[in-house]
């Protein structure tokens, strides 16, 4: 049995979260590179949590697009800009926090970003699925 075959089983609305699941992860993706790159770069000429901020802030115009007309299919407004700010508020500081704990933990300034995203990623997730979906 192909997974196509398997999808196609599925109820429509598990069919549909299940494509939101894919959908954040090529977004998610696109946009963890787009911030871990300018972070990169960045972080060669200044503060790590400078370059972060940075990286977070490019990231977040990219992902709130992409999130909005690509992920979730809604349509962006006041509402849920507000409510997609608001989830990458608490993402923002959680992701300083945890580059700062792993840059004090002894880890690489290069390196530290990898382990955050692991931990801030699927937290985002549904911190961003609450916020546009509710």
């Amino acid at each position: 049995m192909q997974i196509k075959d398997i999808i196609n089983h599925l109820e429509d609305n598990k069919r549909e979260k299940l494509g939101e699941v894919v959908r954040f992860g090529v977004v998610g993706v696109a946009a963890v590179l787009i911030q871990y790159g300018v972070y990169l770069l960045l972080v060669l000429f200044m503060n790590h949590n400078i370059s972060m901020t940075l990286g977070y802030i490019i990231s977040f115009i990219f992902n709130f697009i992409a999130s909005t007309h690509y992920t979730f299919r809604v349509k962006a407004n006041a509402k849920r800009g507000a409510g997609f700010a608001l989830s990458h508020v608490i993402n923002y500081f959680m992701q300083i926090a945890m580059l700062n704990v792993f840059i004090w933990l002894g880890i690489s300034k290069q390196i530290a970003p990898i382990p955050m995203f692991g931990i801030c990623v699927p937290v985002n997730f549904l911190l961003v699925r609450f916020f546009l979906k509710r």
